[in-house]
């Protein structure tokens, strides 16, 4: 079984919110619920969020977004380049998340104690 954890973190590092979906479904799906209801400054993301739907200038979540633009995007926005490089936080996120084997082999078998997992994963993260 493949499970994607798209996860949104602060501008530290810890762990906000996070969606689990199915391995083969796309990225996009999850990010309306990831997003909903939360306020901040800009949004940084990877290429599999850059579409019309998630995008935080569609629902005007947020005024700046520094997502590399998809190569068949037919209109390319302009990204903030500086900003982008704080993409490191999410990505060094997932680095320590997968330290732990249970959560790296997927070793759960329902989803509810793989969340749960996750959860008591990135609160022992964030009290290091």
């Amino acid at each position: 079984m493949t499970t994607k954890i798209l996860a949104l973190t602060d501008a530290l590092g810890n762990l906000v919110r996070f969606v689990l979906l199915p391995g083969q479904r796309f990225d996009t799906v999850g990010v309306p619920p990831l997003i909903e209801g939360l306020a901040f400054d800009a949004l940084i993301a990877d290429k599999a969020f850059d579409s019309t739907p998630s995008s935080p200038t569609s629902t005007n979540a947020a005024p700046r977004s520094s997502s590399p633009r998809h190569p068949r995007r037919a209109k390319p926005l302009a990204i903030d380049k500086e900003m982008y490089k704080w993409r490191h936080l999410i990505e060094n996120f997932f680095c320590k998340l997968k330290e732990f084997k249970r959560i790296a082999m997927r070793a759960d078998k329902t989803d509810l104690s793989f969340e749960a997992m996750i959860n008591l994963t990135a609160a022992v993260i964030n009290s290091r």
